[in-house]
């Protein structure tokens, strides 16, 4: 896609921006293809039939011979209660964050700089929306409702990821998100295409399919930014300084504070812990930043021989907890935004909701009465009024 867009390969090294990054033996799309495939296997392989009736240690020993065998539990199958409420909590989340985080970028729609990068601009907000739709699907597999999921999140009782509540000053701004937000975001989601849940994976390989744009986008943004006029360069270095500790900090608490990590990881709803995945984040934007020929804002920043990997200086976990915690540069603008939306919009969920009822009405009744036939255009206008 941004090749094109680019001019030619020579112009901007999109290649190396999602995965296969400067010495990682596999790229991360690959990855992605591979938990496919092992979910078509998944699909294919035979454990046995679940324990029926009420055995809840034969159900539990059944769930962990899945868990171990690396093969995905589904919507029907017994599942202990913790694992189901860790699902709902990650999975609504991931699927708030998804919908929370159109805004930062869609207040640069409006004023993006020509009329190509509105267009693409204007697809990576769609498909944001897309994927929180993925997401709340998944988790309604789990017995909850969106319209649950999204009182909860209006009330307050639930997060979104922290990194949305950083304001985008600047054009600049959409090119750090997308390489920096959408980087950190892809390396902290492929791992969970091959998440035990099977529903909550198969939504992760479409979504990390449609990242791989999304983190070019930016990539290429501050590409032709880095190598533009000195202000243009100027702009690009400083979105860079700002976002980079809060990307950092996407990947959650350190591992001897984090909460959930643990027991998901046993669980294998993930598979890397937040430090780990962190790490990974560094080691592959180092090189990244070099093509760009922008400078991490890291001055402890260097290659350790001994770990084969780079030494940094770890975000202020203290700023994420109070971001968390509401306390961030634009964490009331934010809900403030979503909640209005919300009830600007009531008259459409209420019209789609009254022409679903009154379809299945009329279907029930052809189904009595022996009759059908197509529906009209008609039954829209009146079914929404």
């Amino acid at each position: 896609m941004l090749q094109p867009i680019a001019g030619s390969g020579g112009i901007c090294n999109t290649r190396v921006v999602y995965g296969n990054d400067f010495g990682v033996p596999d790229s991360l799309l690959d990855q992605v293809d591979e938990a496919e495939r092992a979910l078509a296997e998944a699909a294919r392989s035979d454990l046995g039939a679940e324990p029926d009736g009420t055995d809840e240690v034969a159900k539990q020993a059944y769930f962990d011979a899945v868990i171990a065998a690396d093969q995905k539990i589904e919507p029907r199958d017994w599942m202990p209660e913790g694992y189901r409420k860790t699902l709902i909590r990650q999975i609504a989340q991931h699927a708030h964050s998804e919908i929370i985080g159109m805004q930062p970028e869609g207040n640069w729609i409006t004023r993006a700089p020509s009329l190509k990068r509105k267009a693409i601009l204007l697809a990576k907000v769609q498909d944001e929306a897309g994927h929180g739709l993925y997401l709340y699907a998944a988790a309604e597999t789990l017995g909850v409702s969106r319209e649950e999921l999204v009182d909860l999140l209006l009330q307050g009782r639930q997060k979104y990821s922290s990194i949305f509540n950083y304001p985008t000053l600047t054009w600049a701004d959409i090119g750090a998100i997308g390489w920096l937000v959408d980087g950190a975001a892809i390396v902290n989601q492929v791992p969970l295409c091959r998440s035990s849940y099977g529903p909550y994976a198969r939504a992760m390989i479409r979504i990390c399919k449609e990242e791989s744009f999304h983190q070019r986008q930016g990539y290429e943004i501050l590409y032709t930014l880095s190598h533009g006029t000195p202000a243009q360069r100027e702009m690009a270095q400083d979105a860079v300084n700002r976002w980079w500790y809060p990307s950092l900090a996407m990947f959650g608490p350190p591992d001897s504070e984090s909460t959930h990590s643990e027991q998901s990881m046993a669980w294998r709803i993930k598979r890397f812990s937040n430090d780990e995945l962190r790490q990974r984040f560094v080691d592959m934007c180092v090189g990244q930043a070099e093509v760009l020929g922008l400078t991490l804002p890291d001055p402890n920043l260097r290659w350790n021989e001994e770990r084969q990997a780079y030494d940094f200086t770890p975000p202020d976990f203290g700023e994420l907890m109070r971001v968390i915690s509401g306390d961030g540069p634009c964490n009331r603008q934010r809900m403030a935004h979503r909640r209005r939306a919300h009830s600007e919009g009531a008259w459409v969920r209420e019209a789609a909701a009254a022409y679903a009822a009154k379809r299945a009405r009329r279907a029930t009744e052809g189904r009595a009465t022996g009759e059908s036939g197509p529906d009209r255009a008609s039954d829209a206008l009146a079914g929404a009024a």
